[in-house]
Order: structure tokens, then sequence, then C-alpha cells
């Protein structure tokens, strides 16, 4: 054993000059990243503050083409719904008319008069209202040669409504007429022409 220590310590001394070198350089590349360490962690605030503004920045700009994407996916969004909205709101007012048309024709084959029919009426009674206006505005003198010649005419019609009635139905009593007209005092209308 002692043979081998005096090896070694031969080889030791034969190599001290390069390992002294080996171990000046692990010690230079020590430092050296000891200096790196310091002043990363001195220009690594630095260095963090400049990320943190790019960030920001980067971050601003994509919120600003992301809200542009939106607007114009909204915008697009809005028209379609509305071209759907027109669209169904034409076919609702289809329907709606075949609806309609097919009411109007059931109700006018019940005999139903149709909205034109009685407006023409209202029209027609506005008509006849004016004119009956117009010929009560005349003198009253006019007026009552046409209420005495009306009463006549009336009388033949109710004596042959009854006169006409088939045998074999039975006869109402006689009914008093009003005092409304003079000659309905006197007569019964109801009773059998003699």
């Amino acid at each position: 054993m002692v043979k081998k220590l005096q090896k070694m310590s031969a080889e030791k001394k034969s190599s001290t000059p390069l390992a002294g070198a080996v171990k000046d350089s692990a010690q230079q590349i020590w430092l050296a990243g000891l200096g790196a360490f310091s002043k990363a962690q001195e220009e690594g605030s630095k260095v963090f503050d400049t990320l943190v503004k790019e960030g920001l920045s980067i971050q601003r700009k994509t919120q600003a083409v992301a809200e542009e994407k939106i607007s114009e996916a909204t915008n697009k969004m809005a028209t379609m719904a509305s071209d759907i909205q027109s669209k169904a709101g034409t076919r609702w007012d289809k329907l709606e008319n075949i609806f309609e048309d097919r009411v109007a024709k059931a109700l006018n084959k019940l005999g139903v008069p149709s909205a034109k029919d009685v407006d023409a009426l209202i029209a027609r009674i506005d008509e006849l209202s004016k004119s009956v206006h117009k010929l009560s505005a005349k003198t009253p003198a006019a007026r009552t040669p046409a209420k005495t010649a009306a009463a006549p005419a009336a009388k033949p019609a109710v004596k042959k409504a009854t006169v006409d009635r088939p045998a074999s139905s039975k006869r109402a009593p006689a009914k008093r007429a009003t005092a409304k007209t003079p000659a309905a005092k006197t007569r019964n209308i109801d009773a059998p022409a003699a």
C-alpha cells in the first residue's frame, strides 16, 4: 500500500500544474455564474417591467381586434336575424291571407254578409237618411197628406191577410185596436169581412 501512496503522490506532483489550471478555470466559471446571476437580479426587475408593458400593449391590441370581430359578428347576426324575421313575417302574412280567404268563403256560403257588404249597407242607409232629412225639411202641410194616404193603403193589406187564411186554422180571439187611428176605433180589424 505504501507503494500505491507513493505512486499517487508522484502523480499529484506531476499533474499539479494541470490540476491548478482546471481548478482556476472552474473558479472563474463559478464567479462568472455568480456575476450573471447578480446581473440578472438587477436587470431582472427592469426586464420584468418591460415585459409587463409589452404584454399590456399586446393585450390591448388583441382586445381591440377581438371587439372588432365581435361587432362584425354581431352585425352579421343582426342582419341574418332581420332577414329571417322578414321572411317569417311574409310567410305568416301569406298564411293569414289564406286563412282569411277561406273563412270569408265559408261565411259567404253560409250567407253571412262580409265587411264590404255591411259597409255598402251602411253607406246606403246614410244616403237614405240624408234623403229622408231633405224630405222632412219641407213644409209640414206637404207631409200631412202623405200620412193620410198611407193609412188607408195599410188597411186592405191587413184585411187581405185575414181573408187568405186557410179554413182549418184556428182563429185568434179578436183584439181591440189601439187608439192610434180613428178608423181602428170603430172597426174590428180581425173580424171576417161580410
